[in-house]
């Protein structure tokens, strides 16, 4: 099978490699899309041993059953599905509790095992649900970034937040913003340093934008609320900097949650933390359960998933990432499709 390749460090090929065969508790999903994430790109930038080649990568994707092992059930080769990017085991505490993102022996696609930047790749039975006939693969494969916001509004729904702000508006941010806005009906404010970023934002619903290069983040964020500060800050960038304005920004009491992996910073102090006693949280991909959520919410038709997105057939692979990686006019999410 063809294959998007990561060979070595700073290479990318179109690959033959060998078609892979299901265990018996796998399915073997013939990829219809793939959607190219950031963290892809930064660990690829960086050399991050996160990723560490050689290796198939991709973790964003759906397909249709080609063939099933010997232990599953429920699906049948021609079934439409979506694929979580995390394998848990199933039997540890975390998965027990329903948290299967935070699995002690989890996998995830594309990491420590290959990924979906190939015609075809295994998937255990338990990480797909069904794609729903409304749902285009273009639409379906960006499930799991769109899983990432559901998770957030999940892990913050005890502030029953009222507004919020997402500072990064690259694929997680935009999906972020528009979860909390269908999910919560919370005015959210988007912040991010291209235009045309901002100008994404606002067509899918933002209250309000903010270019930090324009002007202060924090005083800004001031401002429109009344001195107050937002109930949920995003930071979905993940550099010191915007760790920092994600504390500064959130209200006591409120809570500023970390996704953006740009640097492993260190940049929070506990005064800041402690005296208003604001919440810091970490969040990582989505439960199986948030997936089936996601998928319902793209069902809806209210999330954008395809007006600042970028579509390349698989024999494109390399220009999607490449084109992705220098992020040229405003270019914020590759999608490889397939036949």
């Amino acid at each position: 099978m063809k294959a998007l390749y990561y060979p070595a460090h700073d290479q990318l090929v179109m690959a033959d490699l060998p078609l892979p065969v299901a265990a018996p508790e796998e399915v073997l999903v013939k990829v219809s899309a793939c959607g190219i994430c950031s963290s892809e790109i930064e660990t690829f930038k960086s050399h991050s041993n996160r990723r560490t080649p050689p290796l198939v990568m991709g973790h964003e994707f759906c397909g249709v059953v080609a063939e099933t092992g010997a232990d599953v059930s429920g699906f049948s080769p021609g079934a439409r599905v979506v694929s979580n990017s995390v394998v848990s085991c199933g039997i540890c505490t975390a998965c027990r509790q329903g948290r299967s993102n935070l699995c002690a022996n989890r996998q995830i696609f594309g990491m420590h095992r290959p990924g979906a930047f190939a015609a075809y790749v295994n998937v255990p039975a338990r990480c797909l649900v069904p794609m729903p006939d409304q749902l285009t693969p273009e639409q379906a494969c960006l499930t799991e970034p769109l899983a990432n916001g559901v998770h957030m509004v999940n892990l913050t729904r005890h502030i029953a937040p009222e507004n919020v702000l997402v500072i990064g508006a690259g694929a997680i941010g935009l999906l972020a913003q528009q979860a909390f806005q269908q999910m919560t009906g919370a005015s959210v404010t988007v912040a991010d340093l291209k235009p045309e970023r901002l100008a994404i934002a606002r067509k899918n619903g933002a209250a309000a934008t903010i270019n930090p290069s324009e002007t202060d983040l924090v005083q800004a964020v001031s401002q429109l609320t009344g001195y107050q500060g937002m109930d949920v800050v995003i930071d979905a960038v993940g550099t010191s900097t915007t760790n920092r304005q994600t504390l500064e920004a959130t209200r006591p009491g409120g809570t500023a949650v970390l996704i953006g992996l740009y640097e492993n910073s260190r940049s929070l102090l506990s005064y800041d933390i402690i005296l208003p006693e604001k919440h810091v949280t970490g969040t990582y991909a989505a439960t199986d359960a948030e997936i089936s959520q996601a998928v319902a919410l793209l069902a809806t038709g209210r999330i954008d998933v395809s007006s600042w997105v970028h579509y390349y057939p698989h024999s494109e692979g390399v220009r999607a990432f490449r084109e992705m990686l220098e992020s040229k006019n405003g270019h914020i999410k590759s999608v490889i499709t397939y036949p």
